[in-house]
């Protein structure tokens, strides 16, 4: 399994990382890819990385919700780590666009979104994006990409089959599924027979969103193999089959070696 979406460097581990990489391990996650969330993030990022480097792969962004007034220095320090660490980094993420909790820098947002994926094209690098009550506005933003190399996953899909098809009109991206389909008012199992398995990776957003049956708890990278469950119960096929779909997608977008 492949947990492509994981913040294993935040507080939240720093008592028990070691328990944490290894019950991974112990479960069947190969690769942990970690998404960077603003400039305070991106050492203790590296540092889990670096520690852990056969296992966790980098990527450089910044957040939406990490964009406020202040978002051109933010960025700045974006595209330095990109100018001199290219290698270190395996993807643009986590961009995208948040407005459920404030609208305040909505334009900001789109601005920020934007300038990212020209650097996903200029550094051919996928990108991560975390889209929350702002489908419609990510969508425009990404209008004018169509056609292009542009590559990614929309992390943490928990839209509707038009959304997910609006997605999917761009060839090269994937949807990313969580803990969230193990949810009982989740609307997934209904989507998700309509999308080509080939065309999904699995994520926890550890430690967000933990799967039933451990919801309310936080949530690590072993947990995955809840996620991987439900997704073989909705498509009807073996566990085996969609790990072994899963992580190929996951390892040939983020263009790791198998």
């Amino acid at each position: 399994m492949i947990d492509t979406h994981s913040h294993l460097f935040l507080e939240e581990f720093k008592d028990d990382l070691p328990d944490v990489m290894a019950r991974a391990r112990e479960a069947g996650v190969s690769h942990i890819f970690m998404p960077n969330i603003d400039s305070t993030s991106i050492e203790p990022m590296l540092r889990v990385c670096h520690a852990y480097a056969k296992y966790c792969f980098p990527m450089i962004g910044l957040h939406p919700t990490s964009v406020d007034k202040n978002y051109e220095d933010e960025l700045r320090v974006m595209e330095q780590e990109l100018s001199t660490r290219r290698k270190e980094y395996v993807g643009i993420g986590e961009i995208g666009m948040d407005l459920y909790w404030d609208q305040t820098y909505a334009a900001e947002q789109q601005i920020v979104l934007k300038r990212q994926l020209d650097w996903a094209l200029a550094y051919d690098l996928p990108v991560v994006i975390h889209c929350r009550e702002a489908f419609s506005y990510i969508y425009k933003v990404l209008e004018p990409y169509r056609g292009t190399p542009l590559r990614g996953i929309f992390h943490s899909f928990t839209g509707t089959l038009e959304e997910a098809q609006s997605i999917l009109s761009f060839p090269h991206f994937l949807i990313g599924v969580n803990g969230v389909v193990t949810f009982k008012k989740s609307t997934l199992p209904e989507v998700l027979p309509h999308i080509p398995l080939e065309r999904i990776v699995l994520e926890t957003d550890s430690p967000y969103l933990t799967p039933t049956p451990y919801r309310g708890k936080r949530n690590e990278s072993s947990f995955i193999k809840y996620t991987l469950m439900k997704v073989a119960e909705v498509y009807g096929l073996s566990p085996e089959e969609i790990s072994k779909t899963t992580s190929k997608t996951a390892l040939k977008v983020f263009e790791i070696p198998e």
